[in-house]
């Protein structure tokens, strides 16, 4: 059932309010990764088998060699397209190194390093999502590190999708693994004789997926904890509604059955027009029982506000992966945007631009965590290193402060490193 509610509501904060950690999820992740911490690799293939359906050994995890001669011309060419803009957007967007002088003619500042092996998800479970190979190695690459581990589920053949491996390869996968789930992030965060640990694992995943990166947190790095897709749309009524139920029908199709889509507009007029178009585009498309389990679960909803700046506070508190504005001025109604993954603005700029070919990775934080992490970037990759070079001058400067907090805190040594150079 699709709802049309006002500002004020209170089912816009049921709706707002998705759990982040489903108990059986949890559950699962402890028990499949203390059994690889464990038995390795003998418990990755039980559980690949038990989950995926192929029965692996540990010697064919590893996708040594792959033909690419079945897929389409077209297909290379988009797969290509989407790495080229994806890599160049990168790039681009790497932090630089910079350096300030300390006051007495010393310097201090950052740089980076990219880290030297890490791992990437990619989900191949209702849909192989090639595009998440580029959204995620590309950005790996870009960031200069070596070694970088992809795992997927290939499911009970036991084959990886061509147009995937085709992806993570273009994009400078060194290591592709066939095995998915809570086994693949286990595998990558553990090490196994087959798969060597990574010291950082990224990609989106399910609920399954997500529990066990969170539980592996401190054994490696991750880049964020997201669950099922979100996408979130303010429209003044310029964009045609079909144009607006399109786009929120775009996340409805991913599968899980959990996917929220939230239109935000001016006009009761507008918002009827909105579910109308939904409901009649739903029976057109290829995932209709799947878009039919998002509505039925209350996933989809639309709101009137009084004006745009209302909606605004709607969207901000909901804290959308994706947040479509789709409004005259979009680029100036941008500014008062605080909690959001990614931002498409403009009725030139559907969500899937963003999906497939755009440029900025589509790793989004999910689940409301948009109103504190960010987006997938290729500084996700890299080591951040702070330094200071401090002259004799510098540091008779600051000795007595030095020493004052030494003092303070009991740590004599700590004091005595600054005045031992002047003695």
């Amino acid at each position: 059932m699709i709802e049309i509610v006002k500002v004020g509501d209170k089912k816009i904060d049921a709706f707002n309010a998705r759990p982040a950690f489903p108990e059986e999820a949890e559950k699962a992740a402890f028990k499949v990764l203390a059994e690889i911490r464990r038995d390795g690799d003998a418990a990755v293939a039980k559980y690949v088998k038990k989950f995926e359906g192929a029965k692996l050994e540990p010697s064919s995890f590893l996708v040594k060699e792959a033909d690419f001669s079945s897929i389409d011309s077209s297909i290379k060419k988009a797969v290509k397209d989407a790495h080229k803009r994806v890599l160049k957007f990168s790039k681009a967007s790497l932090r630089k190194a910079w350096s300030i002088k300390t006051p007495r003619g010393g310097k201090m500042g950052e740089f980076f390093s990219p880290m030297d092996r890490v791992g990437v998800y990619v989900p191949g479970g209702t849909a192989p999502l090639a595009s998440t190979s580029i959204m995620t190695v590309t950005l790996a690459r870009a960031a200069g590190v070596k070694e970088i581990v992809a795992c997927t589920p290939a499911g009970k053949t036991g084959e990886v999708n061509p147009v995937l491996l085709y992806a993570l390869k273009l994009a400078g996968a060194t290591e592709i693994y066939r095995v998915g789930g809570i086994q693949a992030i286990g595998m990558m965060a553990f090490g196994t004789p087959s798969c060597r640990k990574v010291q950082k694992i990224a990609g989106p995943g399910n609920a399954f997926v997500t529990a066990a990166k969170r539980q592996v947190y401190g054994y490696v790095a991750i880049d964020q904890v997201a669950g099922p897709s979100e996408i979130a749309v303010l429209a003044d009524g310029s964009v045609p509604a079909r144009w607006v139920a399109a786009d929120l029908l775009s996340q409805a199709e991913h599968g899980s059955g959990w996917e929220k889509s939230l239109c935000v507009c001016t006009s009761s007029k507008f918002a009827s027009e909105v579910k109308k178009e939904i409901l009649s585009q739903t029976e057109s498309l290829s995932r209709k029982g799947i878009i039919e389990r998002v509505i039925n679960k209350g996933g989809i909803l639309i709101v009137v506000a009084e004006n745009l700046a209302e909606g605004m506070e709607v969207v901000n508190r909901f804290a959308p992966e994706h947040f479509e504005i789709m409004t005259k001025n979009a680029l100036n109604v941008m500014k008062g945007v605080r909690s959001a993954g990614a931002v498409f603005a403009g009725p030139w700029t559907p969500e899937s631009a963003g999906d497939f070919v755009a440029g900025p990775s589509h790793v989004l934080p999910t689940g409301g965590a948009a109103d504190m992490f960010n987006g997938l970037t290729p500084d996700d990759f890299r080591r951040r290193h702070s330094f200071v070079a401090f002259t004799r001058a510098d540091l008779e400067e600051t000795k007595s402060t030095i020493e004052a907090f030494a003092a303070v805190e009991g740590l004599d040594a700590h004091g005595r490193a600054a005045s031992i150079r002047f003695t």
